[in-house]
């Protein structure tokens, strides 16, 4: 049997390869918290308001009957 000699400590496997994949999965975690703050703003922008509720039917209405958006200004 041959001994592995291509031991690194700073390799993919070891140290190095944790730190790139604490890395990557700390700059997707920024990534997706700023893209979900934007989107929420954005929506922000646009409120909107609901009329005839008393027809509002559970199954069978439609949204464009009822829900009123705000346009900007």
């Amino acid at each position: 049997m041959t001994e592995n000699t291509n031991r690194t400590v700073f390799g993919f496997g070891g140290i190095g390869g944790m730190l790139i994949a604490t890395a990557l999965l700390i700059i997707i975690l920024v990534a997706l918290t700023i893209w979900g703050i934007k989107a929420q703003n954005e929506v922000m922008q646009n409120p909107y308001t609901l009329e005839n509720r008393g027809d509002i039917k559970q199954f069978g209405s439609s949204r464009d009957e009822h829900v009123i958006v705000k346009d900007k200004k």
